[in-house]
């Protein structure tokens, strides 16, 4: 199990979750559907097995590229530890439990389980197609907060995709950031992405302009939503964590990528989703 969970990179479950809970509670409290802890799990079962997947493939399909950069090839499986056809295995099973979940959540989230395990699957193969492949990335985890509502309502809602569309945003900003650190590598083996086809700076330009854009997308809800200071303070730690992975980074100093990725942004989701979740308690009282 320890060796499934750093394959998958478990921790990385801290970007999207939150607003998975965001999605949920959103819809418990601005509509008549009532709050049930199956449904809870199965939210859960559903974020949590997608991911998998995902990440599961996408080490499956980059195994001969990781094995050539040197900043990947301590992965698991070129490094040995865990075999390409158990990778594949361990793919087509959370596969198969995301699609059994939704089968047990209701007809719209099952009809459309496909379609979400396609984007986070394609998701492997677009750097070799395009440098939109951070796009992708950020559609895949942005499909949460839109999946999570549905599995409450069974219906899509504006509210819901303006989270969406911020995650998209956020998350294809700071991957972006991510992939400075394979610029070089990615140029020189044909491989697509933003540093590669645009250079760092521009690069770090687009990523500013699409964080700029989710600041912005987390904002519109409270024009369709009732919503008190507390959401309003959980934006305002959210742009100023958005400012500063921005601040930390630069073309010529990628010493410190790994703060503005893994714990900038976790902390940043997290921090918004709390302060959200306090917002609809002080408000309505759920429980």
């Amino acid at each position: 199990m320890k060796k499934y969970m750093s394959l998958v990179l478990f921790a990385h479950s801290i970007f999207a979750l939150p607003f998975a809970f965001i999605g949920f509670f959103l819809a418990v409290s601005t509509t008549a559907f009532e709050f049930q802890w199956s449904l809870l799990g199965l939210m859960l079962v559903c974020m949590v097995t997608a991911r998998n997947a995902a990440m599961a493939f996408n080490r499956y399909l980059d195994r001969d590229i990781d094995a050539l950069n040197p900043r990947t090839a301590v992965r698991d499986i070129p490094a040995g530890r865990i075999s390409p056809k158990q990778a594949l295995t361990f793919t087509v099973i959370n596969c198969i439990i995301f699609i059994g979940a939704t089968y047990f959540i209701n007809p719209m989230c099952l009809a459309l389980s496909p379609v979400a395990l396609f984007v986070v699957l394609f998701y492997s193969y677009m750097k070799r197609i395009s440098p939109l492949c951070h796009l992708v990335l950020g559609l895949g985890l942005g499909l949460a907060p839109v999946g999570a509502y549905m599995v409450v309502t069974g219906q899509f809602h504006i509210v819901p995709i303006f989270y969406g569309l911020a995650v998209l945003t956020w998350v294809s900003g700071f991957d972006i950031i991510y992939a400075l650190q394979d610029e070089e590598f990615d140029r020189a083996n044909g491989l697509n992405s933003i540093p590669a086809n645009f250079g760092g700076p521009k690069a770090l330009k687009i990523s500013e302009v699409l964080h700029v854009l989710s600041f912005i997308l987390v904002l519109l809800p409270a024009f369709y939503t009732e919503v008190g200071l507390l959401y309003y303070l959980g934006v305002a730690f959210y742009g100023i964590l958005l400012i500063y992975q921005h601040r930390i980074v630069s073309p010529t100093d990628l010493s410190r990528v790994d703060r503005a990725f893994m714990t900038t942004n976790g902390i940043a989701s997290v921090i918004f989703a709390v302060f959200y979740l306090l917002d609809i308690v002080s408000g309505h009282w759920l429980f």
